[in-house]
């Protein structure tokens, strides 16, 4: 069977068929990085990477290339605020992106590009549009002609004159049209800037991708992705940009992820009801909020509740309650037992129901259904009287195939010595505190991993349960 893939470009389901046999080429619209990632951030991460890990299953060489935007106008905020310089910000928070998207099991990309160090490609890219008549300066501005490209609104299915209703030329903008977009943007005093043709100043927020795609991926590519709200106008405008340049189609695929709502209400920093990760998988194991993430089809939107997640929580630990079972049968089996071979074909069918979901449009949600099924019949069959090696490791081999497709784990990491005496200093600096809520939430966590705590005249000790 094909996987189908959803294309926004055409509102449909499509075979998927990669530019070159066997190799996929795919680019993912990373965050702004002037603060910890919040869980709409962390959605795109979570869902393309377990797109990457299927395609990669199903034998496809993925290059796979995700960027950073580490200079726009909200870092130059940031700066001003924090007393700092952008450098110093945007390199503090990719290392913060990296820690908590590798809790959350994301692989890194093949490449992480930044603006700073593929500012020479954006400014060449830049010289080109306007070489071909598609750009234009104007007072240290670059804007791009949005009439001039005729194939304008594909992707978000908008006209030109859809888009005039509401266009406006802002205070200090110098373009010839309200729908022209800015490429370069002229220094402003006290602004980091970089020296171009046009004077002092830096990219537009559109340009950094269609310059980075072209440099790493070539000029045309299999999938371009990213969340809902990057469709219009960032998307599109990449789209404009880089069709110009070359006159070829610019992604085959274009693959777009579902909104998220926090307590049924949609997420927003002008409501305050925004979720970091970095909070978030302080309290929870964040193995269990990807599992939340891909419960829902990518497409879809996603409410995000405490309640819902602890919910996750106990459905998680009914998958890994079936998994550790059977590995603690495994060593008690032992030979043929008279249903062995049906049993084996029934494990192998549930192999291909969960292909057959990732492949529809990566319906992890479906995909998950099966891994329940699976964990059911794992429970029926640890309930007869005899159990046969065989399928005991082959039941052990599909639960950790399917759940590293979805790029989750099944065992605990244990905890070191050293990380329970820094909770327990933790506990005990909350406790002077006063802060009781904190310090009844470590000595919990740590009794869910079975580090029990003996306050003593003597100072707090601590043993395995």
């Amino acid at each position: 069977m094909a996987i189908k893939i959803y294309n926004t470009v055409t509102r449909k389901k499509e075979d998927f068929k990669p530019l070159e046999e066997g190799k996929v080429k795919m680019y993912v619209c990373g965050p702004t990085v002037y603060n910890y990632i919040h869980i709409g951030n962390a959605r795109p991460a979570i869902v393309f990477d377990t797109v990457r890990r299927h395609l990669s299953y199903r034998g496809y060489d993925v290059q796979f290339v995700s960027n950073f935007t580490d200079v726009d106008d909200k870092l130059i905020r940031a700066a001003k605020e924090l007393g700092e310089d952008v450098p110093a910000i945007s390199e503090r928070f990719i290392n913060a992106y990296f820690e908590d998207v590798s809790a959350l099991g994301c692989k890194r990309a093949d490449a992480h590009p930044t603006v700073m160090e593929n500012m020479d490609s954006i400014i060449d890219f830049i010289a080109a549009l306007i070489d071909k008549g598609y750009a234009y300066e104007s007072e240290g501005d670059v804007y791009y002609r949005t009439r001039k490209f005729e194939g304008y609104g594909k992707l978000s299915h908008q006209s030109i004159d859809e888009l005039r209703v509401g266009a406006r030329i802002e205070v200090g903008e110098k373009k010839q049209d309200a729908l022209d977009f800015a490429l370069w943007k002229a220094a402003k005093e006290g602004e980091i800037s970089w020296n171009s043709p046009w004077g002092m100043g830096r990219p537009g927020w559109h340009i950094e991708c269609s310059a980075m795609v072209r440099k790493y991926l070539g000029d045309t590519i299999d999938i371009h992705a990213g969340g809902q709200d990057l469709a219009f106008p960032h998307h599109e405008n990449e789209i404009a940009q880089s069709e110009a340049m070359t006159g070829k189609t610019f992604a085959n695929y274009w693959m777009h992820n579902g909104y998220i709502n926090i307590d049924n209400e949609k997420m927003s920093k002008s409501l305050g009801n925004f979720v970091l990760v970095h909070d978030i998988i302080k309290k929870h194991d964040p193995n269990v909020l990807r599992f939340f993430m891909l419960s829902v089809h990518y497409r879809h939107p996603i409410n995000y509740s405490e309640e819902l997640l602890e919910n996750m929580n106990a459905a998680m630990d009914r998958l890994k309650t079936s998994y550790q079972n059977l590995k603690h049968r495994l060593n008690s089996s032992d030979g043929l037992t008279a249903n062995n071979e049906e049993w084996l074909k029934n494990i192998s069918e549930f192999h291909e129901q969960f292909l057959k979901e990732m492949d529809d449009d990566f319906n992890t949600a479906n995909a998950i259904s099966v891994l329940f099924e699976l964990s059911k019949q794992a429970n029926y069959y640890l309930m007869e009287k005899n159990t046969d090696k065989k399928v005991i490791e082959a039941f052990i081999s599909e639960f950790e195939t399917l759940f590293d497709i979805l790029g989750l784990t099944l065992e605990e990491e244990a905890l070191l010595d050293e990380d329970i005496e820094a909770l327990i200093q933790q506990r005990i600096q909350a406790r002077k505190d006063r802060n009781f809520k904190l310090s009844d939430e470590i000595r919990d966590r740590l009794k869910d991993m079975d580090i029990i705590l003996e306050d003593t005249p003597q100072g707090t000790r601590w043993k395995r349960g």
